[in-house]
């Protein structure tokens, strides 16, 4: 197993990364990095009701419901710049990791500096689509900076909220408590991930015939759980062509014929070491085109926004891996397995072997 330096491919990658300027991030207090693609971002959110199925967590609220917001290469300099959190949420995902980190106040969550703008005209022709699914009790807004990195570089990126999956996740009516977060432990992964496959399956018939999106071209990226989800939904629908998993169990343990690619923390997925047995369970099993990558010094949320605006709300303990590196890592490495299985792209990065440590 060789050891590169992946510091150096991102950067060959990235090329010329727009920089946030000192006065722009002390402006918002906590700031996204910016996107490295060559197109502005817009952003829009839907809330979509599957009214098929009763949802399986809580049955007594009816419907089955999702948030998604949809983020899309748009004309440059047209609509308002979004907010990453609204007050409601922001106040619930501090609650829920106060204990933690209680540096992370709703009030600089409300700041934090985002690069994709409401409202903001598309720009014209139809666009691969990948669809995002967060980790079990945290919302989709985490996944925003690794969004609006594909959208900058010509992606849609539909990031979904699982009803009654996180503690932070607001619906028409306000914020939804995790009425699930108990679940794992009692009916195991597996459920959750067959219930967000479903989940992810309906997004997708919901965006048929959306002007943006080439519906021939689609994958699932998820963290955590959503990882998991993301295996399950290209089993479960053929409409799904490729797949990443970051840092997510591979539950159930079943056959994959295409391409998908696993990116995980040392913690629970060194593979001299792995906390989770289903990585090793499940590769046998994966016929399609297939990489395994372990992010040295990443812990759990390094794959999604969390560690930066932690680390920048002042927690005083040093990350063994920089946040900043640890996004511009995970960005890279999702938009070249994309570039390469839905647009037929080619990238030195995707030259690792089946099995690597980045880092």
């Amino acid at each position: 197993m060789r050891k590169l330096s992946a510091l150096i491919i991102t950067l060959c990658l990235l090329g010329s990364m727009p920089a946030v300027s000192a006065a722009e991030a002390g402006a918002a207090g906590l700031s996204l990095p910016a996107p490295t693609g060559r197109d502005a971002v817009g952003r829009t959110t839907l809330a979509l009701t599957d009214r098929g199925r009763t949802d399986p967590w809580v049955p007594e609220s009816g419907p089955r419901r999702l948030m998604v917001t949809l983020f899309y290469p748009a004309v440059r300099g047209t609509g308002s710049r979004a907010p990453y959190l609204d007050k409601d949420e922001a106040a619930a995902l501090s609650a829920r990791f106060h204990e933690d980190a209680p540096q992370l106040t709703a009030e600089k969550l409300i700041g934090t500096r985002t690069w994709s703008r409401v409202g903001a005209n598309p720009l014209p022709g139809k666009r691969p689509l990948v669809l995002l699914s967060p980790g079990f009790n945290v919302p989709r807004h985490t996944l925003t900076s690794l969004a609006e990195d594909l959208a900058s570089r010509g992606y849609v990126a539909a990031a979904v909220d699982h009803a009654f999956e996180s503690s932070s996740a607001k619906f028409p009516g306000g914020v939804l408590p995790c009425s699930a977060c108990g679940l794992p432990d009692k009916i195991g992964r597996a459920p959750i991930a067959l219930s967000r496959a479903t989940d992810l399956s309906f997004v997708l018939d919901e965006l048929r015939g959306n002007p943006l999106i080439d519906q021939r071209r689609v994958a699932v990226v998820g963290h955590s759980l959503g990882g998991a989800a993301a295996a399950t939904a290209m089993r479960a629908d053929r409409r799904v062509d490729a797949g990443v998993n970051l840092d997510g169990p591979m539950e159930p343990v079943a056959a994959l014929d295409r391409p998908f690619l696993l990116v995980g923390s040392p913690e629970i997925h060194d593979p001299a070491a792995t906390k989770d047995p289903s990585w090793e369970a499940v590769w046998p099993m994966m016929t399609g085109w297939k990489r395994r990558l372990t992010m040295a010094g990443a812990d759990h949320y390094a794959f999604t926004d969390l560690d930066l605006l932690v680390q920048q709300a002042g927690f005083e303990d040093t990350f063994p891996l920089d946040p900043a590196l640890g996004i511009r890592l995970t960005r890279s490495y999702v938009a070249a397995f994309l570039d390469r299985h839905l647009c037929g792209g080619a990238s030195p990065t995707m030259g690792l072997g089946a099995a690597d440590i980045v880092g």
